[in-house]
């Protein structure tokens, strides 16, 4: 039965000439015939299986991927993990002092060196030798103003009038002193630098300071300030430090240095 005036239905082409004036079954026929598609099928995005982190567009192209939530913090931990652990060691020495005495008590701080050497001759490539060795004028400057420049200010800053006068006296020994032994290599690093030059000079001004400090500090700040230096155990101390972990990590096999 037709619900419908035979006049409503709109043909998409035009009927063939012997179904133009046929009954009523023919022309439910030839309207279900020539009625339109259906509109095709579109896919909604789809995570890819093997990550399933990036999205697929409906062109095939990858969408970008959402940011995760913690990685910015996870980026900017791995990226200033010195001054966090600095700043961290500090905040936790305040409120618990006794945990500073029981690093010192089993002498934390030189087998914690000792490693930090080891990892970096573990990272050490021949290229960064290479690279370090033909940046030797920036070598040469950096020694000459560890080792001359800044004891040079030392004998400007005993000068100024502060109290108390231990904090001056402190800080001109510090300018007397030859550069730090972990922080300034993994700064280099952070920095993207020229970390083989910076590990080398922090090996070389150290040994060298053993000669040089003690002359600093007589001729800039004076016998007054009561610092004796122990010439060899210094030496034993700095080569048990920096030059033997540094050659047991350059000198570890290629495939233990997989693993390390």
């Amino acid at each position: 039965m037709i619900t419908h005036h035979p006049s409503l239905l709109r043909l998409r082409a035009p009927l063939p000439a012997g179904l133009r004036h046929g009954t009523s079954h023919a022309l439910l026929f030839t309207a279900a015939a020539y009625s339109p598609s259906p509109p095709p099928l579109r896919l909604l995005p789809l995570r890819v299986a093997a990550g399933g982190s990036s999205l697929v567009g409906p062109d095939g192209g990858n969408r970008a991927t959402p940011p995760q939530p913690g990685a910015a913090a996870l980026d900017f931990a791995r990226s200033n993990f010195l001054p966090l652990a600095l700043i961290g060691g500090m905040t936790l020495g305040l409120l618990d002092p006794t945990l500073g005495c029981l690093a010192h008590k089993y002498s934390l701080s030189k087998y914690s060196t000792f490693g930090i050497f080891v990892i970096s001759g573990l990272t050490l490539r021949t290229k960064e030798l290479g690279a370090a060795l033909q940046a030797w004028p920036a070598g040469l400057f950096g020694l000459g103003s560890i080792l001359l420049f800044t004891p040079f200010l030392a004998q400007f800053l005993v000068q100024i009038q502060f109290f108390p006068r231990e904090f001056i006296t402190g800080l001109a020994m510090f300018c007397c002193m030859p550069t730090t032994l972990s922080s300034g290599v993994t700064l280099t690093q952070l920095a993207g630098g020229n970390s083989a030059l910076a590990l080398a000079m922090t090996v070389i001004s150290n040994l060298l300071g053993i000669m040089f400090v003690p002359l600093s500090l007589a001729k800039y700040i004076g016998t007054g300030a009561g610092v004796s230096l122990p010439t060899k155990e210094l030496f034993r101390s700095l080569v048990n430090t920096l030059l033997v972990p540094l050659i047991l990590g350059k000198g570890c096999p290629r495939n233990l240095k997989r693993y390390c």
